[in-house]
């Protein structure tokens, strides 16, 4: 379980170091002295069909990690996804068509950042407002287990109302009641107002070689990512912005949006972490996509460019 809520998280561009360690080392300092409110907890993105069904079908995958294809049901949709989960994150991947409207569309990707105590959305909600933004978008997420009776799953904060082009970034928190319900299947508090990733997440990732995601790099159009800094500040975030994207590093899991336009949009690397060393590389195709596994103790996923 997580014990240590307090962490430094600093966010900069690609290529900031270039600008001297006396810079990166006061952007540390300012990051360590506020406590961050929102963690790296999933990200989604719409892959090519050949790619998305290699990965349903791949027997790999289901050995390197807790995989899973699930239905789900709430807020009155229906979606089939594709996950890897590991001990505080996961990755979510949907094929062409999979989503409604604009979201079934290749490259459209999404950013889950959460709290680990309930009542920080409020506070990042308060923070959004003092950058400025009068009126977040607030939305309730349900969730449906089969029986027809929703139960609350998790608050989200939005940025802006406005429709993103490709990319969604919000910020979430679990219900207290969603861990209540034992149909949720999630594991007992480890502390007072624990909605913890860890929390939510199953203990199957032990019995697989992935363990979490320390990396991801996702294509993001220039207005999808201006609306994803105030979230970021708003979390506890410190946010350079230049043209070329952003960098984001926080507790164990950097983010990497690289500002591109619509068409070059999408997942474009994962990297994870691995529950044990292994001596040899080795090399699984995916579809357009290939897992680089070892030698030592990480992976890599990366997804070749939109044809």
């Amino acid at each position: 379980m997580i014990t240590a809520l307090t962490a430094t998280c600093t966010v900069a561009l690609a290529g900031a170091l270039a600008g001297g360690v006396g810079t990166a080392q006061a952007d540390a300092s300012q990051a360590s002295s506020r406590k961050q409110l929102l963690f790296f907890n999933h990200a989604y993105s719409v892959v090519d069909r050949e790619t998305a069904d290699a990965v349903e079908n791949s027997a790999y995958l289901r050995e390197f990690a807790n995989f899973e294809v699930r239905t789900t049901t709430g807020g009155g949709l229906t979606w089939k996804g594709r996950y890897l989960k590991g001990r505080e994150t996961y990755i979510e991947l949907f094929g062409e068509g999979d989503l409604p409207g604009q979201d079934a569309l290749f490259g459209s990707a999404g950013l889950g950042v959460s709290t680990e105590r309930a009542g920080d959305l409020a506070k990042v909600t308060a923070n959004l407002k003092a950058l400025g933004i009068s009126e977040p978008a607030e939305y309730r997420q349900t969730r449906d287990f089969g029986d027809g009776v929703p139960i609350p799953w998790f608050d989200t904060i939005r940025a802006t109302s406005v429709q993103y082009d490709a990319f969604d970034p919000w910020a979430m928190e679990y219900f207290p009641e969603y861990f209540a319900d034992p149909r949720s299947q999630t594991e007992p508090a480890g502390y007072t107002g624990d909605v913890s990733r860890e929390r939510y997440l199953p203990d199957d990732y032990q019995d697989h070689l992935m363990r979490d995601i320390t990396y991801i790099r996702i294509g993001v159009p220039a207005r999808d990512l201006a609306n994803t800094v105030p979230l970021l500040r708003a979390g506890g975030f410190d946010v350079t912005t230049t043209g070329g994207g952003a960098i984001a590093t926080c507790g164990g899991t950097t983010i990497r949006l690289d500002s591109v336009a619509r068409e070059q949009a999408g997942l474009k690397q994962v990297s994870m972490s691995l529950n044990r060393p292994v001596a040899h590389r080795h090399e699984e195709r995916i579809g357009r996509s290939t897992l680089a596994v070892g030698p030592g103790a990480r992976a890599e996923w990366t997804f070749d460019a939109p044809q």
